[in-house]
């Protein structure tokens, strides 16, 4: 519980991150006339990649959008037309802030403007799906976390009430005796507490395991790279084991100090 807690929180803290990554790689396609200057066309690269919107700008040749068609069709279409109907362009990917339907079209008719370019073209349905779901997504991720924030309080709590429950006679010998209700407690509490720490730390060796291999597979994601954010989270992570341990044991053996002998049978 406490490793499915630990990656939803980081899931949770890196939305935003996440969304960025997946805005982030949306292509802008301007298309060039035949027409275009060299000069023209360098400038407009140049003044895209400097743009505060813009992530990247490539040029693309058609020849080189030709052989890139070509390797995905797995034949070269020009072999039965004749000629290369494909046009120059330049491929711009935006930074996550300005993805948005507004700014591409702001964008767009700016581009526009221009003699020199004949089309631009982008998926608008996408752009909006994204911004919409990344929205949505980051609050039922703040509701799932809740709700198991929740389930693992009982199902620690539970777990801990069991062991202590079947103890429950030695607490009341001892008690009997004359034992303190903060001596018979301590040692139940530290005991839990050195399981919850364990549990902790099991945990947050999986996380990072879990976090590596995404960070390998997705390396625009950056999983690793904020320190302060991971150990915010891992910190988390073990004063939640520890507080858990601590009060639910506290309670558990708390309750079965005030009962009386006939009721530890019920």
């Amino acid at each position: 519980m406490l490793f499915l807690l630990g990656m939803l929180g980081l899931i949770v803290l890196n939305s935003k991150q996440v969304g960025d990554y997946f805005k982030e790689q949306i292509p802008f396609s301007v298309y060039l006339k035949d027409s275009a200057k060299e000069a023209d066309i360098t400038q407009l690269e140049q003044s895209l990649s400097m743009a505060e919107y813009v992530k990247s700008a490539t040029f693309v040749s058609k020849e080189e959008a030709a052989e890139i068609h070509a390797k995905n069709m797995g034949e070269d279409f020009m072999d039965y037309l004749g000629y290369n109907p494909l046009q120059n362009s330049i491929d711009v990917y935006l930074n996550a802030d300005f993805v948005t339907p507004e700014i591409f079209e702001e964008v767009t008719t700016d581009l526009l403007s221009k003699g020199f370019v004949d089309e631009v073209e982008y998926d608008k349905p996408l752009v909006k799906e994204i911004e919409n779901n990344v929205q949505r997504i980051s609050l039922w991720m703040l509701v799932i976390t809740g709700v198991f924030l929740v389930i693992a309080f009982l199902l620690i709590n539970s777990s801990i009430r069991l062991s202590v429950y079947a103890k429950r006679f030695t607490i009341k010998t001892m008690q009997m005796v004359g034992a303190t209700k903060a001596f018979i407690r301590r040692p139940f509490i530290w005991q839990n507490i050195k399981l919850g720490l364990l549990s902790a730390l099991i945990a947050m060796g999986g996380m990072l395991v879990v976090m590596y291999y995404l960070q390998r597979t997705f390396t625009d994601l950056n999983l690793l790279n904020d320190k302060v954010l991971l150990g915010g989270l891992f910190l988390g992570v073990l004063v939640f084991g520890f507080a858990i341990s601590w009060i639910s044991t506290f309670f558990a053996t708390q309750r079965f100090l005030n009962l009386r002998i006939d009721e530890l049978y019920n």
